[in-house]
């Protein structure tokens, strides 16, 4: 193996880490408002105060936009493991798929323990899919990535059209109102064990966003698939060109497709998530990789690239802090709830995150559940592997 081949893709790390914190800036409103989505998703007269204002920035930068590019990311690692499986001798089928069952039960207990919105299991299944796949000539896979996002726009553009119309609907929003004062009594005075069995009682309608963006996910796993194929993130002429276009030309247009839904009433509200989120997410990348290259915010990169470095754990480690800080059984800060106080305690997990994920990259080199990943990962394949 060359010596380029073994070294980290310092972008790459960036990128991770910033997506990681971008969850948090996505799930902490959730915690916050404990699991209110009437209130998480309510953008109605936005621009009538600060703290509407403070919102509808969040919809417009985050909401959706980490989802997007995290997805992107786990086709770009799932690229990785292939490419190393080919110069190692792992045999591909059975190891990927091992690999994608620990994510899957790594995802079902972060699921049950910690927070119901997990992306995990989503991202385990698309893996198992898209591994079948990636052997796949190019034109092919551009034909089944185009295909699949086409499809998930095609059927989401009328739900969320639907779910605008409802929205418009006395009844509907009594029982959106109702169904939040249902997980915020769960929440602000449930204890731990009665928020375990609601999570396992309520398993499929809770799993309900991981079946409906799986076409986005296939998708957006073979677009990070084919970013890293064509250099994107490498620092080559080609990569270059490749993340001007993507910061001079998909960025703009991805903030105009994702600031429109704040004037449409309500009826753009899932398609600013789950359509135009996407796009934005790959406008990121050309950002954060000119920033990269220019070595702007040095410091701010090298945390991003520490937090990425120890993803996974960093991932679980701030929900399991906003647990903490939020629910009743802990602190119960979400009984206070208000915007300001939402973004305070967005700066102190993420500060806490940064730290844990600086001592974690200085002693091991990676997170304590990444080590442990690899370990289960690679071990039962250790006589496969080549010298």
């Amino acid at each position: 193996m060359q010596k380029q081949q073994q070294k980290r893709i310092e972008l790459l790390d960036i990128l991770r880490g910033f997506a990681i914190l971008g969850t948090l800036g996505t799930n902490i409103w959730l915690f916050a408002t404990y699991s209110d989505l009437g209130t998480f998703l309510d953008l109605t007269n936005w621009s009538a105060s600060a703290e509407g204002i403070v919102t509808a920035l969040q919809s417009v930068f985050v909401n959706g936009k980490m989802l997007g590019l995290l997805t992107i990311l786990f086709g770009v690692g799932l690229e990785m493991r292939y490419r190393k499986a080919q110069r190692t001798g792992l045999p591909w089928r059975r190891f990927i798929l091992w690999t994608m069952l620990l994510l899957l039960l790594d995802g079902l207990l972060h699921y049950v323990f910690v927070f119901e919105y997990d992306v995990l299991m989503s991202y385990a299944v698309t893996g198992m899919i898209v591994a079948m796949l990636i052997g796949l000539s190019e034109r092919k896979l551009t034909v089944i990535m185009i295909v699949c996002l086409s499809l998930h726009a095609l059927l989401m553009l009328p739900l969320s059209l639907g779910l605008g119309w409802l929205m418009q609907d006395a009844g509907f929003q009594r029982e959106l109102l109702a169904l939040g004062q249902e997980t915020n009594m769960l929440y602000a005075d449930g204890n731990y064990m009665e928020q375990i069995i609601y999570r396992l009682n309520n398993f499929f309608s809770l799993r309900a966003e991981g079946v409906m963006i799986g076409l986005m996910n296939i998708g957006l796993y073979i677009g990070g698939i084919k970013l890293l194929r064509g250099e994107a993130f490498q620092n080559t002429d080609k990569g270059r060109r490749t993340r001007s276009i993507l910061l001079k030309v998909v960025l703009p247009i991805a903030l105009v497709l994702n600031i429109v839904p704040l004037f449409a009433g309500g009826y753009l509200d899932l398609a600013l998530r789950y359509i135009f989120a996407p796009l934005l997410s790959v406008g990121y990348i050309g950002l954060l990789g000119w920033l990269a290259e220019k070595k702007q915010l040095r410091s701010l990169n090298d945390r991003f690239a520490d937090i990425g470095k120890a993803a996974l754990s960093c991932y679980v480690l701030q929900n399991v802090l906003a647990s903490v800080f939020f629910y009743g059984w802990g602190l119960g800060l979400g009984e206070r709830y208000s915007v300001w106080l939402t973004l305070g305690m967005f700066v102190v997990i993420a500060v806490l995150i940064a730290i844990a994920a600086n001592l974690f990259v200085r002693r091991w080199q990676a997170g304590p559940l990444e080590l442990l990943w690899r370990k289960l990962s690679y071990g039962p394949f250790h006589n496969s592997r080549s010298s």
